[in-house]
């Protein structure tokens, strides 16, 4: 293990990072995206470093797989994009980069400052990047060229320790940003890791924060959740933290209520561990709504009972905005789980809509056919050639 050090304020040299080595970290590179490793080779050739960081650090030293690669960097948005042709910037309050390779897209960030606080979007540098990120076991920095670690936080250790540390201030860690209270609870279902007591209670007494995001941010989350490995845990968690009721009140409101819906629920849900990643998106979202509309719906092959059925199961998942085209889809599959086939043409979106003026006639003329039509003919444009010989001798013969 080697030991990164810099140079305080005052001149004095200071211990800032751990660096572990291939055999201390045990990191299989093959493990890797080699199209990650593309992207940081070629941010590496024009000068900029570049690291993976986050939870695909997290994951592998763990011996998980990761779904997604974040990359990190000190080139800026504009640097990066001149680099990858392809590569379009996005976000208003955080910008960063999509990189597209091949038909995978990953996010390439600028290391953050803190000098406009923890939320702020000045860049900066790694040793500030670092502090800004919610807990160690997602603040390693991984260097697949030459196979280090860099820990600055002793994330390695609680990586090994299974224990989910904030960096942040307990103070302040949920407050700049609410949605780490869920993520809190995800990282520690996917893990095994165990969430420090002081942490809970600051969840469950800041748990009402939620409310103030964005509707977009928790369907992200919720999304997210249900795609997973571990939805049914992820939820059960979230909602003995008090957390789910934020996501989904409805569903919350209805397990309260009644023991058997709670129960069926998280069976359904429980049911898509085994089809995460494999699966359709349309058969996670049926999920979310199918012990609900087993109760109210007829499953007959009536448009009023499709448009009934996509109605509820829409009413019923907010203030979550999933896709339209996905909710569409979700509630046909419930119908064909019952033997029943529902038309394409169904679609809320896709039916005909009468214009307001069409009062009219069954059959109308159309206007090509009418004899009484009268057409509009455009004058023929013609072309006048100039004769520019002739042209430039009558110029020359002027006195």
């Amino acid at each position: 293990m080697r030991i990164r050090y810099s140079t305080a304020q005052d001149g004095s040299i200071v211990k800032k990072a751990l660096v572990y080595t291939a055999d201390e970290h045990g990191i299989d590179k093959k493990k890797i995206n080699i199209k990650a490793i593309t992207i940081i080779e070629q941010l590496r050739h024009y000068g900029y470093s570049a690291y993976i960081v986050g939870g695909a650090v997290r994951d592998i030293i763990l011996g998980i797989i990761p779904k997604d690669f974040d990359i990190v960097t000190d080139a800026t948005p504009p640097q990066i994009r001149n680099i990858f042709s392809k590569a379009r910037i996005i976000g208003n309050r955080f910008r960063l980069v999509h990189v597209p390779i091949g038909n995978e897209i990953f996010e390439v960030c600028t290391f953050r400052s803190l000098k406009d606080g923890l939320t702020g979007n000045t860049f900066g540098g790694i040793e500030e990047d670092v502090l800004r990120r919610d807990f160690t076991v997602n603040a390693l920095f991984y260097d697949p060229l030459e196979q280090i670690v860099v820990d600055y936080v002793g994330g390695m250790k609680d990586v090994w320790e299974k224990k989910l540390k904030p960096i942040i201030p307990l103070n302040d860690i949920f407050s700049d940003d609410p949605v780490r209270m869920i993520r809190a609870i995800k990282y520690a279902t996917t893990t095994g890791f165990k969430i420090p007591l002081p942490v809970q209670w600051k969840i469950r007494q800041q748990a009402e924060l939620l409310a103030t995001i964005s509707t977009s941010r928790r369907s992200e989350e919720l999304s997210k959740i249900i795609h997973s490995h571990h939805a049914a845990d992820i939820i059960k968690n979230l909602d003995n933290a008090g957390l789910f009721m934020y996501l989904q009140p409805n569903a919350v409101a209805r397990m309260h209520e009644n023991n058997e819906f709670r129960t069926s629920y998280f069976q359904t849900l429980k049911s898509l561990n085994d089809h995460a990643g494999l699966s359709p998106p349309e058969l996670a979202v049926a999920a979310l709504v199918r012990d609900y509309l087993e109760d109210i719906i007829s499953w007959t092959n009536d448009y009023e009972q499709y448009a009934k059925a996509f109605t509820e199961a829409q009413q019923f998942i907010r203030p979550i905005n999933l896709p339209r085209a996905d909710l569409d889809k979700a509630v046909r599959l419930l119908f064909r789980d019952h033997a029943v086939i529902i038309e394409a043409s169904w679609n809320q979106d896709q039916l005909p809509q009468p214009r307001k003026d069409d009062k009219q006639t069954v059959n109308p003329v159309d206007p090509a056919e009418d004899p009484n039509t009268v057409k509009a003919v455009k004058p023929e444009r013609t072309k006048v050639k100039k004769n520019r010989r002739f042209y430039y001798q009558r110029r020359k013969q002027r006195p």
